[in-house]
């Protein structure tokens, strides 16, 4: 594909779950994505991205684990959503779960780490662009109850769930609602 980082930037969109084909993702190729990820700008280089990839029955599992956990936890429990959390997991080839490893002397604001692990993310993301394998960030309301399947070192915490399948047709042009010059004050 080997567009210019202007036009990998201005054509990412989120593919979601039910646009992937059933092609694999290659180690290679994650390990490309993961690669990327570890070259984020991290302040006091603390590198507090932490990654879990998930494939095959590790996937599922974790469907699974978080239909369950909807169900449990729930007050207005709807079979449709209880469905679609374990139809995501299946429709993607590939999930990673986006962690972040707080540094235990706290020597940076939390925010600062957690803005750390988003340019990790959107380092992989713009890699993942490239090799034509869609990407989604979902924040899931049960993030809070990974610490049930993940095994977490002290001080680490799940921010999302990065979805990944490849996909065959063309994305839509992205648009923004105003131009960057609306956005900016020139001093």
């Amino acid at each position: 594909m080997k567009n210019t980082l202007q036009e990998l930037i201005a054509s990412r969109r989120s593919v979601f779950p039910a646009q992937y084909n059933n092609e694999p993702i290659t180690k290679a190729e994650i390990n490309a994505m993961l690669e990327a990820a570890n070259w984020a700008p991290t302040h006091r280089r603390t590198e507090p991205w932490r990654f879990k990839v998930l494939q095959g029955e590790s996937k599922s599992s974790l469907g699974s684990f978080l239909a369950n956990k909807y169900k449990e936890t729930t007050e207005k429990f709807s079979e449709m959503k209880f469905n679609k959390i374990s139809q995501k997991m299946e429709q993607s080839t590939v999930l990673i779960a986006i962690c972040m490893q707080r540094d235990p002397k706290e020597s940076v604001p939390e925010w600062e780490e957690v803005a750390a692990v988003s340019m990790a993310v959107q380092n992989m993301w713009l890699v993942a662009h490239d090799l034509k394998i869609g990407a989604y960030w979902s924040s899931p309301a049960m993030i809070k109850e990974m610490h049930d399947f993940f095994d977490f070192n002290e001080g680490e915490q799940c921010l999302g769930f990065l979805y990944m399948g490849k996909y065959d047709d063309d994305l839509e042009p992205g648009i923004r609602n105003s131009s960057i010059e609306d956005k900016v004050v020139w001093l």
